[in-house]
């Protein structure tokens, strides 16, 4: 089995269909990678990557707008085809069977920036997460509860 993971965002809203009972989500993710030329130029690489993800759970679906990061995974597919002016054409495509959301847009009008600028500030205090380390628990170990 080939796997294949791609993290990127969505290009265009979803769009559920129901093909012979069963329902498909269908969505494209971009995945762009920065790098630079033998001069040392910066450039970008944007991979599309054409997915399908065969479910009964189309729950997900109002949240893959445009825009949103997600992680995928599935199994690849290369496909052939023939543009409009004739030359041969190739997309990557993925039969999804794992999909995680990621962040990205969280209102109906996303305006560029990064996701961070666009979300609501809250007001409500810093919630603590701390987790003690071993070394520092100072209780008697052999003080059992039972």
């Amino acid at each position: 089995m080939i796997k294949l993971q791609v993290i990127g965002n969505l290009g265009k809203d979803c769009v559920t269909n129901t093909v012979n009972g069963k329902n498909v989500i269908n969505f494209n993710v971009a995945h762009t990678e920065k790098f630079r030329d033998a001069q040392g130029n910066q450039k970008d690489k944007t991979i599309w990557v054409e997915c399908a993800y065969w479910t009964d759970r189309t729950g997900i679906a109002p949240y893959l707008k445009k825009g949103t990061q997600v992680y995928a995974e599935g199994t690849p597919e290369v496909r052939t085809y023939t543009k409009n002016d004739g030359t041969p054409g190739v997309s990557l495509t993925l039969r999804v069977f794992n999909i995680q959301l990621l962040g990205g847009r969280t209102n109906g009008d996303y305006s560029g920036g990064t996701p961070a600028e666009n979300q609501p500030v809250s007001q409500a205090a810093p919630v603590s997460n701390f987790v003690p380390a071993a070394s520092d628990i100072t209780e008697p170990v052999d003080d059992l509860p039972f």
